[in-house]
């Protein structure tokens, strides 16, 4: 006999919509979309210290500026002005273990990691473990924020306020200090590396870890294409591209 199928996300009747249990009208206007995130995400909506946290972590992930993944939704959207969903999930399709899908990475690494032993053991070894297989480790470092991430030290403020900075959090602190001393150089934990413990810290899963970057993009990358509409860049983009990248061939 076939598994029924079954989804405790949302159902509809002639005259109602439900999510996760919750009459979505009562929702309206008093849930924000971030309580609404982590209601359909954890099965019940946040308290105030979880929505506040939830909250910073969706507003951290929201805009970066012009990246690859604006890039691409920008001359997407040049080349299919019909579809702008396209564009935007262009750009979401970037969300690789470079960009935003560092926070699975990240979350995976502290999760996984054992919670019985000297953390800063732990860190030493997780260290000496991604230099053994030449690998970078996730969460530390920032090709613009060399010195620092300032949405780090905004959002350990924000965990360390609200009790949300635990053992996943001074793991990955760790983390970041024993790389500096390994490398010689400053490897700060980043915007992504700070997402990863806090979220762990809220017990969210690491596989679905990197889908905060996703939802959160998403918005960003619509803006982008209002100001693709009113200020065009991809035309340029394109053609200068094409022309430098040509211009040794002469």
């Amino acid at each position: 006999m076939s598994r029924k199928l079954r989804s405790a996300l949302g159902h509809s009747t002639a005259d109602r919509i439900f999510v996760r249990g919750h009459d979505l009208a009562g929702l309206i206007g008093k849930a924000n979309l971030g309580d609404v995130a982590y209601l359909e995400l954890k099965g019940r909506l946040p308290d105030e210290r979880e929505s506040l946290m939830f909250n910073a972590i969706a507003v951290t992930l929201v805009e970066h500026g012009i990246t690859p993944s604006t890039i691409a939704a920008r001359l997407t959207y040049y080349g299919a002005p019909e579809a702008l969903q396209a564009a935007v999930a262009a750009g979401l399709l970037g969300m690789g273990d470079r960009f935003g899908g560092s926070i699975e990475q990240a979350a995976r690494m502290l999760q996984e990691a054992p919670h019985d032993h000297d953390p800063h053991q732990t860190a030493r070894r997780i260290v000496e473990e991604h230099r053994d297989r030449k690998q970078p480790i996730p969460g530390l470092g920032h090709p613009t924020h060399k010195a620092g991430d300032p949405r780090t030290a905004r959002l350990f403020d924000l965990a360390a306020e609200h009790g949300f900075s635990r053992h996943h959090v001074q793991l990955m602190q760790l983390i970041g200090k024993e790389a500096s001393k390994e490398t010689g150089r400053e490897l700060p934990v980043n915007a992504t590396g700070a997402i990863a413990a806090i979220a762990s810290e809220m017990e969210l899963p690491w596989r679905i870890t990197r889908g905060l970057a996703v939802m959160a993009r998403a918005i960003g990358l619509v803006a982008h294409l209002q100001e693709e509409m009113e200020e065009p860049m991809a035309a340029e983009i394109w053609s200068r591209t094409e022309s430098e990248a040509a211009s040794d061939r002469d």
